[in-house]
């Protein structure tokens, strides 16, 4: 219940507290809301889960905010304004919630925009995002990342320090200002939704809660003014329409299922139907950019009711629109697989061949399995054990271990 309300509630009021104290005491506004919920650890088992456990959480931060702006010291200039606005937050019920809903995600939206504020450290903006405005540990987010505690903690550190030394405001910024910073927050949550769905190493492919909260930031910026634009909108929808087929991805022994093993029956249907609003609302305009892309990518899969009707030209279409905004190998190799579906593995491997900077490629586990699934499709177990040696040495998740040694154990059969 507890670990339910941190995830969902305390970056909400760690957000509103970061309005009331000022962004440079986020550190204490975090400290507050965690103080908060060890009282309700050690209260609740003894007198029962509140009516309304998010507001009893409220409450309690209020309280203590208000002790901790009484006793500290650097809050003595503006101790009166802050304590009559926190006093101000009363309600005739203690299962009544002191912040309004708006007011909660409004100040969730400024957040977003702190911790994707430029001057804070990319590789910091995905984990400070998961810490602050997600609830997620220390000790989680080194998980997710395949790093220690220690190194994790030390990026939240430096990007809090910065964050208070540059002064960066707590606002949604507006005109020029917002036009150059959304691609900026479009982007981290970009990264934070890919980091849940395919996961970087670790025992799980999917971290199903990361790709969730990732979906709920969009949500909260889509519906605000200041985001209520196309590209977020396909953003929101290539998350959805991935999403939805989060849960045929692996099977219940956490093997790996390729899109053509994948039970359709078992994806959600709604959260499609959500994604494909959110798809034609980001038609609007002129502009298209890669999420956009993406999105059609999603779409044509979620369209097709099974594998053999997928529309492969039109994905492939949508392909050779994404190389010209990115010239990433990662993207010409899917565009590869694309190409095999349409035209054979033979020219699968012609692809792969054409890729220009494929050298980028040599570390990436997937480049040999494509190889591996090509040749074993043009009938030469050998060469694909080969690649399916590499990738296998190359995998970072158990999940795809698994599936690889499994594909290379096939070949090996064929070959004896």
């Amino acid at each position: 219940m507890v670990e339910h309300l941190f995830r969902h509630e305390a970056g909400k009021i760690v957000a509103t507290l970061t309005r009331i104290f000022g962004v440079e005491h986020l550190s204490l506004a975090e400290d507050v809301v965690q103080e908060a919920l060890a009282r309700a650890l050690q209260t609740w088992p003894f007198y029962g889960v509140p009516k309304n456990p998010a507001a009893w959480i409220m409450r309690a931060s209020r309280n203590l905010a208000l002790d901790v702006v009484r006793r500290q010291k650097v809050f003595r200039d503006k101790e009166g304004e802050i304590i009559r606005s926190m006093e101000g937050r009363q309600s005739p019920a203690p299962d009544v919630a002191i912040f309004p809903d708006q007011e909660l995600a409004d100040d969730r939206l400024r957040m977003v925009f702190v911790c994707c504020h430029p001057l804070v450290p990319a590789e910091a903006q995905v984990a400070l995002a998961l810490n602050t405005l997600c609830g997620f540990s220390v000790a989680e987010i080194a998980r997710a990342f395949l790093t220690t505690d220690a190194a994790i903690a030390k990026r939240l550190t430096r990007a809090k320090q910065r964050i208070r030394e540059a002064r960066i405001p707590f606002e949604i910024p507006e005109g020029e200002e917002l036009a150059r910073r959304l691609d900026g927050v479009l982007q981290s949550l970009y990264l934070l939704f890919n980091e849940g769905y395919k996961a970087s190493s670790g025992e799980k492919l999917v971290r199903e809660d990361i790709c969730q909260e990732a979906i709920r930031l969009t949500s909260l910026l889509v519906e605000h003014p200041a985001g209520n634009q196309p590209k977020t909108h396909a953003l929101l929808a290539l998350m959805l329409l991935n999403a939805a087929r989060i849960p045929t991805r692996v099977d219940g022994e956490g093997n790996l299922l390729l899109l053509k093993e994948q039970d359709r029956t078992r994806w959600d249907q709604p959260m499609i139907a959500r994604g494909m609003f959110h798809f034609a609302q980001s038609a609007a305009g002129e502009e298209i950019t890669e999420y956009h892309l993406q999105a059609g990518v999603a779409a044509c899969h979620c369209a097709a009711k099974d594998y053999e009707s997928t529309d492969w030209r039109q994905i492939l279409s949508l392909y050779d629109r994404l190389v010209e905004f990115d010239d990433s190998p990662v993207i010409a190799l899917n565009r590869a697989i694309v190409v095999a579906n349409i035209h054979g593995p033979g020219a699968g491997l012609d692809a792969v061949a054409a890729i220009q900077g494929r050298e980028k490629l040599d570390s990436y586990y997937l480049l040999y399995a494509v190889l591996g699934e090509f040749e074993a499709q043009l009938n030469d177990p050998l060469a694909a054990a080969g690649y399916f040696r590499r990738s296998l040495q190359l995998a970072e998740t158990k999940s795809e271990q698994l599936f690889l040694s499994k594909r290379f154990r096939a070949c090996e059969d064929q070959i004896q």
